[in-house]
């Protein structure tokens, strides 16, 4: 049998192992908390959502919240994220009600593919941050939707019931033309995917034609102007105009019952005009020259007038009379 240790080896012993159970707590805590990361979500408001509850990425536990505290009109909620677990630096922070009675989580997306990423202590903004609509909320919007197509809403007269039976008399029957109409439209979509080309290049011919217009703002502006000025112009002289187009559309069917009256001779005299214009081409170049010598002619005559006697005067060149020389005078 061992001898039994002295009172203060006993006390020794027992503050050593006091020592050990304190470092080990204390190493765990160290190295429970290394590598995770702290940040902070603020949302408008986070019922349901208390601390201990879990933190997810697409369903999957990565952190847990450690503390929900008010802040005026938002509540901070404190999120310790796990250790290797990363999270993109634009995440978005979504309360998740997945029942009615269970607890809720934190939902963090987008997972992390790449590039920055959050850092301890970095926070997600409230308008980053969304909440699921509360059933009391939804039951006062659907209170608030009965009561405005209630009775003494928009059905205080009986339109909503007439519109409804409207709309039933209407459908009645058309069950295959509205199932058509439908099939059509599938239709007439495919046919603007498969011509999806064809319709973003006619949006950019709109676009570079917009801008052709704003860039040529002046000019477009100088034209509207004109135009409203012919339009008043018009608009003041609408009386005389339309007296015009009276006159016009009479002097037209004069011109129509003229020509239907008298057909025979109007082709007689057409069929006579062909000769003078088939003459008047084949002395194209005689009436040219004439055409051309006439203004000079005319511009001598002029001259050769002498209007103190009220006769022409001219001298003219006898051997252009005749052929033959004249004699010689004496004989020679």
């Amino acid at each position: 049998m061992s001898p039994a240790l002295p009172r203060e080896g006993r006390l020794l012993a027992a503050l050593l192992a006091v020592l050990i159970v304190f470092t080990g707590s204390l190493a765990w805590l160290v190295m429970r908390d290394f590598g995770t990361k702290r940040i902070v979500a603020y949302f408008s408001e986070a019922v349901g959502v208390y601390a201990g509850s879990a933190v997810r990425v697409l369903g999957v536990p990565v952190g847990t919240i450690t503390s929900v505290k008010p802040q005026g009109t938002r509540v901070r909620v404190g999120i310790t994220i796990d250790r290797g677990i990363e999270v993109p630096a634009g995440a978005l922070a979504v309360v998740v009600a997945p029942s009615v009675v269970s607890d809720r989580y934190v939902q963090l997306s987008p997972p992390y593919t790449g590039g920055t990423k959050m850092a301890n202590g970095d926070e997600i903004p409230a308008d980053r941050t969304a909440t699921p609509v509360e059933l009391d909320q939804l039951y006062e919007s659907l209170n608030r939707l009965a009561t405005a197509l209630g009775p003494d809403g928009a059905n205080r007269d009986g339109a909503l019931s007439d519109l409804l039976d409207t709309g039933a008399a209407n459908l009645d029957g058309n069950g295959k033309a509205l199932g058509n109409s439908i099939a059509d439209l599938g239709k007439a979509t495919r046919t603007l995917s498969g011509s999806q080309a064809d319709l973003f290049g006619t949006i950019a011919n709109l676009e570079r034609f917009t801008a052709m217009l704003r860039d040529s703002d002046k000019q477009v502006r100088t034209a509207e102007t004109q135009l409203r000025d012919v339009a008043g112009f018009l608009a003041d002289d609408r009386e005389e105009l339309a007296a015009a187009l009276n006159e016009l559309a009479t002097a037209l069917i004069q011109v129509r019952d003229f020509i239907k009256d008298n057909r025979a001779l109007l082709k007689a005299n057409v069929d006579k005009l062909a000769p003078i214009t088939e003459t008047l081409l084949s002395q194209r170049a005689s009436l040219e020259e004439a055409l051309d010598v006439a203004p000079l002619a005319l511009t001598n005559v002029m001259g050769a007038y002498n209007p103190k006697t009220g006769s022409f005067e001219g001298r003219g060149n006898l051997r252009e009379l005749t052929p033959l020389p004249l004699p010689a005078v004496g004989g020679r």
